[in-house]
């Protein structure tokens, strides 16, 4: 049928929206269809619902028999009864089709015919069912199975198809032609020209064809010929269903009204056999669907969207008593079908549920069904046990089909003797070398033993073969062998598979189902990913980082600060920390204090990198306090965080600062008290070797008033003396900050046995009252870690290796002393009592990073995060609260007891974030826009030599300020820092470990409307510190010196400059124009709305095919030919503006995709025929020498 007129929401489905079905039904379905259905993980019904025993069917009036859920929340586009046997098809817009048998609707198959497009027609054949989508026909046996699948021209949009006979097929859609397509041979073999394009309903009788048109008109063509004898124009506006019973055709439709399409409640009636219209028929409801039902007499059937069914006679008057309801559970019914004995209705609706109705309680939907066939029974649960370990049990009671060859039991016991033989272990060095491609691994012989020979012992015992440490670490077969890898899946290191598409088709939604964004860790000491998770869920540091701006090339402050703000804008994509860990690189203490890694030592993790992460951790809290107390900054640079801090201090002072008094105590009497402050406090443990039980608490508070004996200098005596220091707290931080400092079995083996006292002392809490496997049903789920969770009896897997508490409090006594203790109030996300009186906190974990030991996939740092309600409400618009797991890109939602579980064997405590309740009440969470207009005006170059003569923009001026929606044309050229690295595979193909790192060298952005359209405004060289490897001079332009202040004669720039200008114009709103956008943001480390990118590659691009360079796409649409010698940016930019004007100009404004569909049909053939190369220039005038470039080199 026709869907322009019915419902505008529903032509723009996206298979998007039921790509990932929660395993619940929808909240608009009836909750009487609950009832007996069990869901699978995609959300789909697994049995029919049975009809109600109070259910009575009259005979002779309709009534509904059952109801079905086909595919929950996913509308029925098409029904079908099946003409060979008792079935009812359903197709859906996910492109899923189920069948039902008999009329209790009991489930038969189900199975994906298409995975986008939705299902337009189903026909059943002998054999099989044709289903029909936009450009693809399906033939598929009725279990599921492909028995051909023919696929169309991409242009073509089927809409109906027609069986003429048994072997030959017609298939109409929206395009000017018909095709006839023959069954046997899957072969076109006519294609029939239609004058009135748009053919989406299809009939036949003995007489004629009848083709019914999106127009309105309804045309009748020869048998034959295909040829029009005769037309109708039934409707002004479009035609929804029309049906052909005897010699009458009735029509259903939409007018032309003044305010556009309205359903016309007037039924056109023509009389075949004068061809002309006869009285029209007005009925009581809004037709959209419309069937013949010949049982006593050619009574119509006619139903609207919304529900109602109305029969009548095509010649005579409509009855309103004659109309009755059915029921959808959404909104809308999609589909309705009549079976062949006209005892049956089929509805489906828009929420995916089928409704049966009948006229009888035992209906048949055809005259002389076939019998359908079922799967065969499993025979096994019916056969006896046997039991083997009886050595009289006749072997015959094992039921063995009736053959005249030897059984195995025929055998001569020499023969059949237990002999096994394990295969012993492959060679370590082949081990070392193999490279997996697929489940296959290739490595080079080692030539230590005869080749294809390899040595057994038969007399080998079995418990060599069943110790761990005899199994060697192999790559291949991990998954087959999970005893062996006692490191969870989620928690090892993930790696980023590389194509020759690099990342674009690498599938990062399958490691990050949430709208949290992930950070990538190809980078370069990218191991503090998790940190940098850590200090973004803090809500104060957050919006304190993203308020900072100072004019300090490299500022970590401000780094971090445009890194947060790319993570607000992902919704779920990675980012990556590309210019943060850039900046790091350059801060000379990090360099001192061994933060930097080497490739290779990154690579094989043969750092330590519990302790690389807590020195880190120290590092990036120092720097941040440094980096914030800089408040002497231009206005044009100066950030709003004035808000948050005091003259002399910083947020992060106020955040992470403890003020302590250090006493040292000479043996002579003499005392001397200094005051300091630290950021973060290091775990010291307890020398007692005896075993005693400590609590977290007592040593927490034995760390932070620390007490020790070392030798310091007197002043009273003179000299070294041994003193007694202690440390005394003044103020407690709102942000308390751990190192946990496990880096020996010392300390290992003391979180060991602590856990082991913490768990046995709450079994005896309990009364051993504790279950061994805890299962969740799906309620719980849904409530992890929420109050509710936590009154849920915990099982005993989910108490091992737990010392650390949720929550601790601190007291400030007042002769300076703190008391420390475990806070178990049974309410981890309850309101806070931390003030109830003076010097009271509650502190409440919300971080820990955790080091991953896994010898299989190497080493890592993952972060257990508790993501507060402020940014849940924020992202995903819930107040809740969650733990997650941050392992890089890989993202996902775990149990509370998880974060603190700390299995020493593999999982290692690092860091620990204990935060006071209630600590985003106290701070402004406002962020402000630090970036001003101002950085787009005029500015100075870096380069010595630069002369006006060589300038090649002209800046903004103020009323030329970019406003939301302006055009800006964009191109970024690029160097090489790092080559990739990649492998030659021992089957020839090439394997990308490690792709190359690029660094961003020009920046180019040209004016895209206005007098000056085409000027650039922005022409940036970008000035780097690090080694340039490969300039890329033929594709980049850049020659060496180009980005070397002392000798270039370019408008050179610091990265950060331009990167302001860049984000002040993503924040204003402009659209960036340009070609190959993606890689370019990527490299410039943007996070850009896709909104706000019109790309030309995707442009000018047809699915599945390849993308077109702008060089082909300018010369063939333009007539310009580019990029000669070596790419301009300038030119680039300019070319890419052009080229969307054009694109505008060829698809008018987007209102045609039709015709510009087949403009690009031409540019793809005329791409294959020139093989994609511009044809080389014949004198022609350069671009460069265009009227266009001389008002800037005129400058």
């Amino acid at each position: 049928m026709n869907f322009e007129g019915l419902d505008p929401g529903l032509a723009e489905y996206s298979p998007a929206m039921h790509s990932a079905l929660d395993p619940v039904l929808d909240a608009h379905l009836n909750p009487s269809l609950l009832q007996n259905v069990e869901l699978d993980p995609e959300g789909v019904a697994l049995e029919a619902l049975p009809v109600q025993e109070s259910v009575h069917i009259m005979e002779g009036v309709y009534s509904e028999l059952h109801s079905v859920v086909a595919e929950v929340g996913v509308p029925v586009s098409v029904s079908h009864f099946d003409l060979h046997e008792e079935m009812l098809w359903v197709g859906s817009h996910g492109g899923h089709a189920t069948s039902f048998f008999g009329p209790a609707l009991e489930r038969y198959s189900s199975f994906q015919v298409n995975g986008s497009d939705d299902i337009r027609q189903i026909q059943s054949l002998e054999n099989g069912i044709l289903f029909l989508t936009k450009s693809n026909l399906k033939y598929m046996a009725r279990g599921g199975l492909i028995i051909f699948d023919y696929l169309l021209d991409e242009s073509e949009d089927m809409h109906s198809l027609l069986l003429t006979d048994s072997s030959t097929l017609l298939i109409g859609g929206l395009q000017n032609h018909i095709l006839e397509i023959d069954l046997n041979t899957v072969q076109e073999t006519q294609k029939y020209a239609v004058e009135t394009p748009g053919v989406t309903i299809m009939r036949q009788t003995n007489r004629f064809f009848f083709c019914g048109h999106t127009s309105g008109k309804v045309s009748l063509r020869d048998l034959r010929t295909f040829k029009v004898e005769h037309e109708f124009d039934a409707f002004s506006g479009s035609l929804s269903d029309f049906d052909v019973h005897g010699n009458l055709l009735a029509a259903c439709g939409f007018s032309s009204r003044l305010t556009g399409l309205a359903c016309d409640r007037f039924l056109k009636v023509y009389d075949l056999r004068m061809m002309r219209a006869i009285t029209p028929l007005q009925v009581h409801v809004d037709p959209a669907f419309l069937r013949f039902i010949p049982t006593y007499t050619s009574r119509l059937a006619i139903i609207s969207q919304s529900g109602q069914c109305q029969f009548c006679e095509p010649t005579g008057l409509a009855n309103p008593a004659d109309i009755f309801h059915v029921n959808p559970v959404g909104p809308l019914l999609m589909t309705f079908d009549v079976s062949a004995s006209k005892q049956a209705l089929a509805f489906g609706d828009s929420e995916g549920c089928v409704h049966l109705w009948t006229d009888s309680p035992e209906p048949s939907f055809n005259p002389y069904s076939r019998e359908t066939e079922f799967a065969l029974p499993c025979l096994v649960d019916s056969l006896p046990p046997l039991d083997w370990s009886q050595d009289l049990l006749p072997l015959s009671l094992i039921p063995v089909p009736l053959t005249t060859d030897t059984l195995l039991s025929d055998w001569p016991a020499a023969n059949s003797a237990p002999a096994p033989r394990r295969a012993p272990p492959v060679d370590a060095e082949i081990l070392r070398t193999m490279k997996k491609v697929g489940f296959i691994g290739y490595a080079p012989n080692p030539r230590t033993r005869l080749r294809n020979q390899i040595p057994y012992r038969l007399k080998e015992s079995d418990s060599e073969f069943d110790s761990f440490s005899q199994v060697t670490e192999s790559p291949v077969g991990r998954e087959e062998e999970p005893h062996l890898h006692i490191v969870s899946k989620k928690y090892r290191k993930v790696t980023i598979k590389y194509s020759k598409l690099g990342l674009e088709d690498f599938d990062f939604k399958h490691y990050n189902k949430t709208l949290f964004a992930g950070l990538e860790p190809h980078i370069p000491n990218a191991y503090c990913n998790c940190m940098i998770q850590v200090l973004y869920f803090l809500e104060p540091v957050r919006c304190l980082i993203q308020n900072h701006l100072c004019q300090k090339e490299f500022c970590l402050a401000c780094e971090l600060g445009f890194l947060f703000h790319m993570l607000d804008l992902s919704r779920g994509d990675p980012c990556q920390g590309s210019n943060f860990l850039r900046a790091f690189r350059t801060i000379p203490e990090a360099s001192a204090l061994g933060l930097i890694l080497a490739d290779s030592d990154e690579a094989s993790g043969k750092g330590n990198l519990a302790r690389l992460i807590q020195r880190w951790n120290r590092f990036i809290l120092t720097q941040l306090h440094q980096d914030m107390q800089e408040l002497e900054v231009p206005q044009a640079y100066r950030g709003v965080g004035g808000s948050f801090c005091s003259s002399g201090d910083s947020v992060i002072g106020q955040l992470f600062s403890c003020e302590m008094e250090n006493c040292s105590l000479c043996r002579c009497g003499s005392e001397t008290v200094r005051a300091s402050s630290t950021l973060l406090f290091t775990l010291s443990y307890p020398e007692d070797k005896t075993g005693k039980n400590y609590d977290f608490a007592q040593v927490l508070k034995r760390s932070i008033c620390l007490e020790q004996n070392t030798q310091a200098w007197c002043d009273n005596c003179e000299k070294y003396q041994p003193t007694v220091q202690t440390r005394n707290i003044r103020h407690l931080p709102d942000i308390l900050v751990i190192n946990c400092e496990v880096n020996s079995s010392k300390e290992a083996d003391f979180w060991r046995m602590q856990a082991e006292a913490a768990f046995k002392m709450t079994v005896k809490k309990h009364g051993g009252e504790i279950s061994k496997n805890k299962e969740f049903a799906l309620a719980d789920w849904k409530d992890l870690g929420s109050p509710e969770g936590v009154l849920l009896c915990p099982s005993t897997e989910e108490l091992k290796n737990i010392w650390l508490p949720f929550s601790i409090r601190m007291k400030m006594t007042r002769n300076k002393g703190l008391d420390v203790c475990n806070w178990t109030d049974g309410d981890e996300w309850g309101p806070a009592r931390a003030e109830e009186e003076h010097g009271v906190y509650v502190y409440d974990l919300m971080a820990t990073v955790v080091h991953i030991l896994d010898s299989r996939t190497g080493s890592s740092l993952v972060a257990h995060i508790k993501v507060g309600e402020t940014y849940h409400q924020r992202k995903e618009g819930v107040t809740h609260q969650q733990w997650y797991l941050f392992n890089d890109f890989l993202i996902e939602p775990i149990d509370k007891h998880e974060a603190v579980q700390f299995d020493m064997n593999w999982k290692v405590p690092a860091i620990l974030y204990y935060v006071k309740r209630n600590l985003n009440s106290r701070y402004n969470l406002n962020i402000k826009n630090p970036i001003e207009a101002s950085v787009l005006l005029a500015e100075a170059s870096l380069a010595r030599k630069q002369r006006k003569t060589h300038t090649t923009f002209i800046p903004l001026m103020l009323n030329e300020m970019p406003q939301v929606g302006d055009l800006v044309g964009l191109d970024a050229e690029f160097v090489t820092l790092n080559e990739e690295e990649a492998e030659l595979r021992s089957d020839g193909t090439k394997s990308t470990i490690k792709p190359s790192q690029m660094s961003v060298a020009r920046i180019t952005c040209v004016r895209g409307q206005g007098p000056n359209e085409g000027i650039p405004f922005i022409d940036d060289y970008i000035s780097t510190q690090e080694q340039v490897v490969d300039y890329l001079t033929q594709y980049s332009g850049i020659k060496p010196g180009d980005l070397d202040a002392k000798i270039s004669s370019k408008h050179l720039t610091t990265l950060k400059s331009t990167y302001l200008k860049l984000r002040f114009l993503i924040d204003i709103g402009v659209k960036f124009v340009g070609h190959g956008l993606q890689k370019d943001f990527r490299v410039i480390n943007l996070m850009v709305p896709k909104d706000q990118v019109l790309d030309t590659v995707y442009l000018f691009h047809m699915p599945r095919k390849r993308m077109i360079s702008l060089r082909f796409l300018a010369w063939y649409f333009l007539d310009l030919k580019i990029q000669g010698e070596t790419h301009d940016s300038i030119e680039d930019a300019r070319t890419a503006l052009q080229l969307y004007r054009k694109y505008l100009e060829l698809s008018k404004n987007g209102t045609e995709p039709e015709s510009f569909h087949k403009v690009l049909k031409g540019l793809y053939e005329k791409g294959r025929k020139m093989d994609w190369k511009v044809p080389e220039p014949d004198g022609q005038t350069s671009p460069k020498n265009a009227a266009v470039f001389s008002s800037v080199l005129a400058l």
